[in-house]
């Protein structure tokens, strides 16, 4: 379906492609939202209202502030003003003009706004009451929005301009979608994700927390928690070695002449955390190549030495403001699985090519099985504004292309999306509830061997200069378990889950049996707790699925007279008596193939 929009010049056109289409009816959407909340409460002062990736919002300062309850009104005023089928009505004017207007009407975070813009002219749009400056397009008309394709979500804080420094504001959010079928699916993997929210899940499940005396942004692992990230990093880390990388271990602070020579301290300052010792400006690392670099600097290299894979679990520290930290998924402190390869220009499709079937496999493994793929390239029209080569880039290019065409996989081209050192590739991993998660990404480096004037001495007997390509597989440990734990709603499969099986005695004279039990399945490298409390059954059973464990081993007179066990199964039910080297066989099956269930 096209969408009919009119221009800041009055002109009238269409726009068919859906993204498009999408994203200029939701921009059209938060104008509609701020003309209501200025209708309904008079005084409120105007920010900003963009569409973003699912949805729109609309900045106000309002000095009474919202309230949750206030939405359904400001939904409903919404749709009155859609009944109204109200004009977009464009117009160019002056910005001495604009200022005028704006200053006399009270709006003052607009002035601010149109002051620090370029150019003598702007272009606005008034809509019933509302007159807001804005490039457009808009839609012609509020009547083409569909009263039953947009909804009013919440309330958040947010501060002008997204500077902690300004003044806070208060930031409705909303989204709307071209049919009203999009929305209700929308609206259901909505609820569904709040089930899933790893935070909420994190404290039932006693997997971590995050302490407001410590400070915002810092994770605390708790034994569970701590179980299975050291499962999952073990995991990974036998499978690098096995493709031959080297773990390394780097410091956690470092000079500043190290990063102002990576050119971190100049274009990354304001997200480092910096301190003094002895005079001296030390840098907490918010990144682990500038280290991996100077392991590959503390000797010659030749080319019989490459490639070099360097790996590390390495914690970093970056300062991200108070109103984005979320969770695990949005930390101040993490740890990156990260690895840095350093090879010659022939062998780059190789390892290429290797780490795509690594992302594959590691995808899988967590039961990820389907993704989106996406290779980030730069604008052609702006070759001056990157580093490297044009052969760097031809080569890269055509070696990131090449593996994903050799594997069949299907990518999306970003124009002008390459970082200014490389292009490269990223993998969204899609979760249970249709949700992209950026995680993995294979990335070229065409700045920092340069600037720490790396080489190695190549079969000709000259020094050369190595390719360098960063690549993580997890993204960081925090954000991943995060990942982990919305994408199984927090019963992870059995390889992963914290506690594997719990063993539930009935009466006290079954209990030596349960220790038994529970002896033999630990011997066996299993997960096992007993539940040994004076409760009835129904509520220890309860308790064992509240917590999401995949296996209850319920012991009575026959089972421990018979060397049995009886099985519930999380997933499954009552699965029955069974001899515990049965059980046990069946349950190391299920770890070995890294099963999603039981």
């Amino acid at each position: 379906m096209s969408l009919r929009v009119i221009y800041a010049d009055g002109k009238i056109g269409e726009i068919a492609d859906k993204g498009a289409a999408l994203e200029v009816y939701r921009h059209s959407a938060s104008h509609l939202m701020a003309a209501a909340v200025s209708n309904l409460f008079p005084g409120t002062h105007l920010g900003i209202g963009p569409a973003i990736s699912d949805g729109f919002y609309y900045d106000f300062e309002h000095a009474q502030g919202f309230a949750e309850a206030d939405l359904a009104a400001i939904e409903a005023k919404m749709k009155e003003l859609i009944d109204q089928n109200l004009s977009f009505e464009p117009s160019i004017i002056s910005k001495d003009q604009a200022i005028e207007y704006f200053t006399q009407r009270g709006e003052h975070l607009k002035v601010e706004l149109i002051q620090e813009k370029a150019g003598e002219q702007l272009s606005c749009y008034r809509l019933g009451d509302l007159v807001d400056f804005c490039l457009g397009p808009h839609i012609c008309s509020t009547g083409l929005i569909n009263p039953k394709s947009f909804h009013v979500l919440n309330i958040a804080g947010s501060y002008w301009k997204g500077d902690e420094h300004n003044q806070q504001l208060q930031r409705i959010y909303g989204t709307a979608f071209l049919t009203s079928e999009e929305l209700a699916d929308y609206l259901k993997q909505l609820e569904e994700a709040k089930k899933r929210d790893h935070r909420k899940l994190g404290r039932e499940l006693d997997l971590f927390s995050i302490s407001e005396e410590a400070g915002p942004g810092l994770v605390f692992w708790h034994p569970k928690g701590t179980r299975v990230r050291l499962i999952i990093e073990d995991f990974l880390r036998k499978e690098l070695y096995r493709r031959g990388y080297e773990f390394v271990t780097t410091p956690h602070v470092a000079r500043d002449v190290l990063w102002k020579t990576s050119g971190h301290y100049e274009y990354y300052r304001q997200n480092m955390y910096v301190f003094k010792i002895d005079d001296e400006e030390f840098v907490i690392k918010p990144m682990n190549c500038p280290g991996h670099i100077q392991i590959y600097k503390s000797q010659m290299r030749s080319y019989r030495d490459l490639p070099l894979r360097f790996a590390e679990f390495g914690t970093v520290y970056r300062y991200e403001k108070s109103g984005v930290l979320h969770g695990m998924l949005r930390v101040r402190g993490f740890t990156q699985d990260d690895a840095h390869i350093f090879c010659t220009r022939e062998q780059v499709y190789e390892e290429i090519s290797a780490l795509m079937d690594l992302v594959l496999f590691i995808m899988n493994s967590f039961g990820f099985d389907q993704y989106k793929v996406e290779l980030s390239v730069r604008d052609e029209s702006k070759k001056e504004d990157y580093a490297g080569t044009e052969d760097d880039w031809q080569m890269a290019e055509e070696a990131l292309t090449r593996s994903l065409r050799d594997r069949g996989i299907e990518w999306t081209r970003m124009e002008g999306e390459a970082v200014f050192y490389g292009p490269k590739i990223d993998v969204k991993l899609i979760d249970a509830i249709g949700r992209p998660w950026q995680l993995s990404t294979v990335q070229f480096d065409f700045t920092l061997p340069k600037r720490f004037d790396l080489s190695y001495i190549a079969s000709d007997g000259l020094a050369h200069q190595p390719v360098m390509l960063h690549r993580a597989l997890l993204g960081s440990v925090e954000r991943f378990l995060g990942v982990l734990i919305e994408h199984y709603a927090g019963a992870f499969p059995i390889w992963l889950a914290p506690v594997q099986a719990v063993v539930i005695p009935i009466s006290e004279r079954h209990h030596e049996y349960a220790r038994q039990v529970q002896k033999r399945l630990a011997a066996a490298d299993l997960r096992v707790e007993i539940d040994d409390r004076n409760e009835k059954m129904g509520y220890k059973i309860r308790a064992a699925q509240t917590k999401k464990i995949p296996y209850m081993l319920v012991i009575g007179d026959k089972e421990a007279s018979s060397g049995e066990v009886s099985v519930r199964n999380r997933f499954l039910g009552d699965e029955g008596a069974q001899p515990l080297e049965s059980f046990l066989q069946k349950i190391q099956e299920l770890v070995s193939a890294r099963a999603a269930k039981p």
